[in-house]
């Protein structure tokens, strides 16, 4: 690239830096982004969500609140390891399976665990996407990629239509992970390859909410 006529020689990134600066013409730089994005609106379809989530192949449950360790203990076999964020309610663990909490842990040790129980920040019902944001019940994001297993217990107020609702919730300034699945890739033959770069199985948990959104009793949906 030469630099335009009339203007001193230099580098690509100079011709680059001067032509923005003839563009805005010593103009005031650019007020704030505009971050009007449309929303989604209305109830989260929960239904929607749990079908996103079985597309991807993960498996869901949805339980009253009171059901958590029961189905954490038809998840994770008896005296399986389970590493826990420092924040989890020790109340979600069944008595079966021995707790590790993160103080610190290395990542061969998060590694050799049965699986990793985490809460969530918010879900997308349209995308059947959760994220996480290193909040103390979801814990350091090594955690969440390291364990085959990924067990993420969500509740309905956290699930929101669309995208930008999510962002809306968000803080761009925390860890933020966003989870759509079981860690899977493909080779160039559309080989897939599931657990790679994170777990091969994620499990979620929907509970009920206080004005009994969803019934007591408990369902279990599974991907193909």
């Amino acid at each position: 690239m030469t630099a335009p006529s009339g203007s001193r020689a230099g580098t690509s990134r100079d011709v680059v830096l001067g032509r923005i600066r003839a563009a805005l013409d010593g103009s005031a730089a650019p007020g704030p982004v505009p971050r009007a994005y449309r929303r989604g609106g209305g109830v989260p379809d929960l239904d929607l969500l749990v079908d996103r989530l079985i597309d991807y192949r993960a498996q869901v449950h949805r339980c009253g609140a009171a059901d958590i360790p029961a189905v954490i203990g038809e998840i994770v076999p008896a005296g399986g390891t389970v590493v826990v964020p420092p924040g989890l309610p020790a109340e979600w663990l069944p008595p079966a399976v021995a707790a590790l909490p993160d103080d610190g842990l290395d990542a061969a040790r998060i590694a050799a665990a049965d699986a990793v129980v985490t809460a969530a920040t918010v879900a997308v019902a349209e995308t059947g996407t959760i994220v996480l944001d290193g909040s103390p019940d979801q814990g350091r994001r090594i955690l969440s990629l390291l364990p085959d297993l990924h067990v993420c217990v969500l509740r309905p107020e956290q699930v929101v239509p669309s995208v930008p609702d999510a962002v809306a919730r968000l803080d761009p300034r925390r860890p933020l992970t966003w989870i759509s699945g079981p860690s899977a890739t493909s080779d160039i033959e559309l080989n897939r390859v599931e657990g790679v770069h994170g777990p091969r199985r994620l499990h979620v948990i929907i509970t009920d909410s206080p004005d009994g959104a969803l019934p007591t009793s408990r369902r279990h949906y599974t991907g193909v």
